[in-house]
Formats: C-alpha cells, sequence, structure tokens
C-alpha cells in the first residue's frame, strides 16, 4: 500500500484518505486507520505530503462520515445494524453490536468523543448514537472534536515516529554497512587461511609418499 500510495498525486493522496474515513465512519468495514498512518508515514519521509493538510482531509472524512451513519442510523433504526451484522458478520456480528452498544450506554458523549482511537468504535459511532437517539446538539460537538482529535493524534504520532525512524536508519544502515565490509574481509581471510593450509597439507603429504 504505501509503494502504491507513493506512485499517486498528492492531491489524490488526500483524496483518498478523506474519502475512504468517510465511507468507514458511515458503517462500511474499510481500513481507514491504516490508510491514514500509511499516508502518514510517507508525509515523514517525502517533502510533497503536507501532514497539516492529510490531518484537516483526514477529520473533514471522519467526522461527515460520521453525521452520515447517524442519520442513517437514527431513521433506519436498529434493523440497520442488523443489516450489516448479516452483510459484514466477523466485524459487525451480534456480540460486537452488543459491545458497541454497552460502550455507549455506559460512556455517552465520551465513547463519540474518543471511541474513533477503538477500531470497533470508529465504525459505529455513527450508526450506533442513531439508532439510540442521541440527542444531536451531543453528538455533533462530540463527533467533530473526536474526527479532529483522533486524526491529529494519528497523522502527527506516525508522522514524527517515521521521521525519527528514517533517522535511526540512516545510521543503523551505515553501521550495517561497515560490519558487512568487516565481515566479508574476514571470510575471505579465513578461506585464504584454509586454503593455505590445505595447500600445506598437500605438499607434506606428497613429500612423505617421496
Amino acid at each position: 500500500m504505501q509503494e502504491w500510495l507513493a506512485s499517486v498525486p498528492v492531491l489524490t493522496v488526500y483524496l483518498l484518505v478523506g474519502t475512504v474515513l468517510l465511507v468507514e465512519s458511515i458503517g462500511v468495514p474499510l481500513p481507514g486507520g491504516v490508510i491514514l498512518a500509511t499516508a502518514a508515514l510517507l508525509a515523514s519521509q517525502y517533502g510533497e505530503i503536507d501532514p497539516w493538510i492529510l490531518a484537516a482531509g483526514a477529520a473533514l472524512g471522519a467526522a461527515t462520515g460520521a453525521f452520515c451513519g447517524f442519520a442513517l442510523g437514527r431513521r433506519r433504526g436498529r434493523p440497520l445494524l442488523e443489516k450489516l451484522g448479516r452483510r459484514f458478520p466477523r466485524r459487525f456480528g451480534p456480540a460486537r453490536l452488543a459491545a458497541a452498544e454497552r460502550s455507549f450506554h455506559k460512556w455517552g458523549v465520551w465513547a463519540v468523543l474518543f471511541g474513533r482511537f477503538v477500531a470497533l468504535l470508529r465504525i459505529f459511532t455513527g450508526p450506533v448514537a442513531g439508532v439510540l437517539r442521541m440527542p444531536y446538539w451531543q453528538f455533533a460537538p462530540a463527533n467533530t472534536a473526536g474526527a479532529a482529535l483522533w486524526s491529529a493524534v494519528t497523522t502527527f504520532v506516525v508522522y514524527h515516529l517515521g521521521r525519527a525512524a528514517g533517522n535511526w536508519l540512516t545510521r543503523f544502515s551505515l553501521m550495517v554497512l561497515g560490519i558487512g565490509v568487516l565481515l566479508t574481509l574476514a571470510a575471505l581471510w579465513i578461506v585464504r587461511r584454509r586454503r593455505s593450509s590445505s595447500s600445506s597439507s598437500s605438499s607434506e603429504t606428497a613429500a612423505g609418499i617421496e
């Protein structure tokens, strides 16, 4: 995925990340977190991708998708979640739906605000909040702030880790190269020494036979 993202135009990367997160937040199981992390890692390695624009696009897509999921959940109710469970049993099985509902009943607005940091709740946030009839005046600010917080934290944590790892890998590569050269020279010395020993042994054996 990283190689493919690196080959497409920068604007396409922003649009792709935002679109995938939008669709995921509606309730469709897509690897939104993986794509955002991959794009942030690319931003740490290539100067063309701006991490601020990346984070803003991700937040916009995630928040918009959750608003759409909220509207669908509010309009279609629990049958929507049950339909998703039948269509995607591994992601939206009864046990996962029950766990998501328990989280919302227990934490309420906090589940919307911080739920994006949990893969299960990131997909369910909008639809479950709509099904449970959370007041819109509570959902809207929590969803917007949660999308912005999750996008910024994910983007910049991966971005700075990527930059740090790049510097470390550069030094590590030079060290490995040096060790490799030393090992190669040592191997050549051992091979030559063994050949010399074999030649000496052969000469001694031939002299003894004569």
